[in-house]
């Protein structure tokens, strides 16, 4: 059974950083795409970074580019988001998804099969 569970999410002030967690389990993480995405009250999920596990592509969204770093924890089986200058616009509740297709497309949820639960990330003073 698939499972994602995220985590680290937390209330944090402007320029602070957080690292989230997604910790996978019931699939071969190297056979899969891993996507982080979020979404805002009132707003579309966004698609934020992803990562092929199996050769380590990385792809991010424009508007998180150089604050943001998706790398693969071969340890705990689990995909990392660290965010760096954080500012009141990345708030919202963050995602983690998995698809078998191996395939990043920030734009579309509905590639995903499997979705965590969701960790809020609150950016505020």
């Amino acid at each position: 059974q698939v499972q994602l569970v995220e985590s680290g999410g937390g209330l944090v002030e402007p320029g602070g950083s957080l690292r989230l967690s997604c910790a996978t389990s019931g699939f071969t993480l190297e056979d899969y795409a891993i996507v982080w995405f979020r979404q805002a009250p009132g707003k579309k999920r966004e698609g934020v970074a992803c990562i092929i596990a199996r050769d380590g592509s990385t792809y991010y969204a424009d508007s998180v580019k150089g604050r943001v770093t998706i790398a693969r924890d071969n340890v705990e089986d689990a995909v990392l988001l660290q965010m760096a200058s954080l500012t009141p616009e990345d708030t919202g509740a963050y995602y983690c998804a998995a698809n078998p297709y191996r395939l990043c497309v920030l734009s579309d949820p509905q590639v995903n099969d499997y979705w965590g639960q969701g960790t809020q990330v609150t950016v505020s003073s």
